[in-house]
C-alpha cells in the first residue's frame, strides 16, 4: 500500500509539474506575441492540443493572469504584481537604481540597465536626463544582443559562440538579418575598448554607449547611456565609455553574492 501511494504521489508531482510548464509556455507565447492571439494560434505556438490550451487559459483568466476580448487573449493585469515584486526586491536593481540616476545627471543622457535573457536583453530600469528621448522602451521589453547595448553583453562570449548566435538570426519584422562579419568586428572593438558604441542601430537619430557589469564572475547585465546623435558625438564616446565602465564596476561590486 505504501509503495503504491509513493508511486501515485510521484505521478501526481510529475503531472503537476507538466501542467505548470504548459501554463508557462502559454504565458510566454502571449508575452512574445505583443498582440492578442486566438485560441488556436496560442495552441499552435505552444505546441499544445486546443482543448488543453483552452483549459489552461481558463485557469489563467480566472486568476487575472490572462485577459480576453473580441480580439483574443492577452497578458492580464495580475502579471504586473510579480513584475512589481521583482523590481522592488531584486538586489541588482536596488543597487543599480541610484548609480543610474547619478550617471544620467552627470552625462545628461538616459541611463538604462539591461539583463541578458535567453539570447536577448531585457530592459530592467532607467533614469532619465532632463532631455528625454522621443521613444520610450517599456521596462520588460526584450531586445536583440547584436544591436546597441546588447553588443556589450555579446562581446563577453567567445567568437565562436557569438558567430553561432549571429548566424542563427534571420530577418524579422523589426530587424534585418545581421551582417555577421561586421558585427563580429564590432564585438572585437568592444572587447578592446571595454565598452560598446552604437549609432542609429535600433532607432534613427539615437546613439548609445554601454559596458558590461561584472557580477561575481558572471557577466549577464549591462549599463547604457543613450541620447540623440548630436548629444553623443564620436569625440565624446571615450569619455562616456569611462563613465559607463565606472558605473558598471560600481554596480558589480555592490551586488551581494548569491
Amino acid at each position: 500500500m505504501q509503495g503504491r501511494r509513493q508511486k501515485w504521489d510521484g505521478m501526481d508531482k510529475s503531472s503537476t509539474m507538466r501542467s505548470l510548464e504548459r501554463a508557462i509556455d502559454v504565458l510566454e507565447v502571449l508575452d512574445e506575441a505583443r498582440q492578442p492571439l486566438r485560441l488556436t494560434e496560442i495552441a499552435r505556438r505552444a505546441g499544445l492540443p486546443v482543448p488543453t490550451a483552452q483549459r489552461i487559459l481558463a485557469v489563467l483568466e480566472s486568476r487575472d493572469r490572462v485577459e480576453r476580448s473580441g480580439a483574443g487573449y492577452r497578458p492580464g493585469v495580475a502579471l504586473t504584481f510579480g513584475a512589481h515584486a521583482y523590481l522592488t526586491t531584486n538586489p541588482l536593481l536596488l543597487v543599480a537604481s541610484p548609480v543610474l540616476i547619478d550617471l544620467a545627471v552627470e552625462t545628461g543622457l538616459t541611463a538604462s540597465l539591461f539583463r541578458e535573457y535567453d539570447d536577448t536583453r531585457v530592459v530592467l530600469t532607467r533614469a532619465h536626463a532632463q532631455r528625454r528621448l522621443r521613444y520610450e522602451l517599456p521596462v520588460g521589453a526584450r531586445l536583440p544582443l547584436h544591436l546597441g547595448a546588447g553588443k556589450a553583453l555579446l562581446a563577453q562570449r567567445n567568437a565562436e559562440d557569438a558567430r553561432a548566435l549571429l548566424e542563427s538570426l534571420g530577418e524579422s519584422a523589426e530587424y534585418p538579418a545581421p551582417d555577421v562579419e561586421a558585427v563580429l568586428a564590432d564585438l572585437a572593438r568592444t572587447r578592446e575598448l571595454g565598452y560598446s558604441v552604437a549609432y542609429n542601430e535600433r532607432a534613427p537619430g539615437v546613439a548609445s554607449v554601454a559596458a558590461a557589469i561584472p557580477l561575481h564572475g558572471d557577466v549577464r547585465a549591462a549599463v547604457q547611456v543613450a541620447g540623440y546623435t548630436e548629444d553623443v558625438p564620436e569625440a565624446r564616446t571615450a569619455a562616456l565609455g569611462l563613465e559607463v565602465q565606472r558605473a558598471a564596476l560600481a554596480i558589480g561590486r555592490a551586488v551581494p553574492a548569491g
